[in-house]
Formats: structure tokens, C-alpha cells, sequence
């Protein structure tokens, strides 16, 4: 199996404190890969470097074959990376649907002089951007929520307006950030099943966050493990559960089992 993203020697240094530290890391493609590590291992400043918030301060990031080292973060999305966030981001004041189709932004072709000038293409464009809304929607588990406003819908469901917006942007790879925090056992459970369909029915590779070491065993084909900014452990759920350095990490084995 190919690697889809490949990070070399990545590291972020913030003012001389150093978040992440010469990290190499491989996704393989069309998996799940989990990446875990104690509060403040730099989990959420890597992700970031892999979306172009942050620009690293050494390394390299390839994906799909392209360099995309310190890329600004719309460039990336266009190369078919996208994310949630680990807090909620959506637009609370607009519906699922227009905050799904935000999502599309960066796939229409339709300029200002056709939007001024209402074009027949630029309308068969909106048509067909709102027909994949609702498909988008309908996949996530929210049919018939189209025309409600994001701050109305229950949490695990915001969560998953965050993937379909995501979706929208027509990833190769879904970067998923603390994507069960809040959520009650079911809705957690529930979710987990939806990461796994978003590999075998959207032909996804999926990136993810995780604190919740049931989710991550679960669903994991592959886990990596910082703490302090640094790679301490990578291999498959059971080696990584057994490695003396992550229970050391986690302060225990309960953390990790």
C-alpha cells in the first residue's frame, strides 16, 4: 500500500520552546491512523503544520506526491486535505446546508462576473453544489436537517456537520481532531462506526486525535504516540499499548488499555 502523506524531520519552535520535535510520521493510504499522547505532546501543533496553520520550523511534509511544506492552508485543501477542529467551528447562525456548502468553496469554478451576471453554467454549478450538500448531509447521518440552524443541533451532531462541511472539500485525506470529546458512550460509539465508513464507503484516509483509547483501539490500523513534542511509540494498537514508554507517558496502564 502507498504512503499518502509522508513528514520528515518536522519540527515547530515557538520563541525557543519546541513543540514538536523532529518527528517522522506515515500515513499509509486508505487507512486509519490514530495519533495520541498526554495533554500538550503537540498532537494539535502537528496537525496544524500538516494543514498550514503553522509553518514548520524544519522538516518536510508530502502529500500525494507534492511537496507541501509551509503551504498556506487553502493551498492544501485544494490538494485534498481537509480537517475538523477540536473545538467546535461551525457557523452557528447558518443552516447545515449552507454550512455544508461553504465547505465547497474551494471546488467552484462560477466567478464574480458570473455571479453578477447569473449564468446558466453558474446556476447548473449551485445546483449541482447543492445536490451534493444533501448527499453530504444525508451520508453524515443527518437527513432531514438541511434547513436547520448549526447552534440548534445536538452536539454529536455538530460534530458530524463539521465532517460533512469537510467532505465538502473533496479530501483524499480527513484530518479529525479530538472528534468524540463531549460526546456521551453512545454517541461516541456511534461515531466510531461513522469514522470507519468514512474509509470503506468514501475511499477516505483518515487522520485522528484521539483520548478515548477504546475508539483508538477500535478503529486504529496504526497508532503514533508523542509526548513532549517527540515520538516516543508508533506500531499497531497492541504493540503500542504494551510499550513501556507510552505507560509511562499515560502514568499507568489504565490510560492506555
Amino acid at each position: 500500500m502507498a504512503d499518502l502523506l509522508t513528514a520528515e524531520g518536522v519540527r515547530k519552535e515557538f520563541g525557543g520552546l519546541i513543540a514538536v520535535n523532529d518527528v517522522d510520521f506515515v500515513i499509509p493510504e486508505r487507512s486509519i491512523v490514530s495519533l495520541i499522547g498526554p495533554n500538550g505532546a503537540g498532537k494539535t501543533t502537528f496537525f496544524n503544520m500538516l494543514t498550514g496553520v503553522y509553518k514548520p520550523t524544519a522538516g518536510t511534509v508530502v502529500f500525494d506526491g507534492h511537496n507541501v511544506t509551509g503551504k498556506p492552508p487553502h493551498a492544501i485543501t485544494e490538494r485534498g486535505i481537509g480537517r475538523t477542529f477540536q473545538n467546535i467551528r461551525l457557523f452557528q447562525n447558518m443552516t447545515a446546508l449552507e454550512n455544508t456548502l461553504v465547505g465547497m468553496h474551494s471546488r467552484l469554478k462560477g466567478g464574480i462576473l458570473q455571479s453578477v451576471l447569473r449564468t446558466p453554467g453558474l446556476r447548473r454549478e449551485e445546483e449541482g453544489a447543492r445536490k451534493k450538500a444533501h448527499e453530504l448531509l444525508e451520508f453524515s447521518g443527518l437527513r432531514g436537517r438541511d434547513d436547520e440552524f448549526a447552534r440548534n443541533l445536538a452536539y454529536g451532531d455538530q460534530r458530524r456537520l463539521e465532517v460533512a462541511r469537510a467532505l465538502a472539500t473533496e479530501p483524499k485525506l480527513l484530518l479529525l481532531d479530538e472528534p468524540t470529546a463531549g460526546m456521551n458512550p453512545q454517541e461516541t460509539a456511534d461515531f466510531t462506526a461513522f469514522v470507519s465508513k468514512l474509509r470503506d464507503e468514501q475511499e477516505l484516509t483518515v487522520l485522528l486525535i484521539e483520548h478515548d483509547m477504546r475508539v483508538v483501539m477500535e478503529i486504529s490500523e496504526r497508532v503514533t504516540v508523542l509526548d513532549y513534542g517527540e515520538k516516543i511509540a508508533e506500531g499497531t494498537p497492541q504493540e503500542v499499548q504494551r510499550d513501556e514508554r507510552v505507560i509511562e507517558a499515560y502514568l499507568g496502564t489504565a490510560a492506555v488499555t
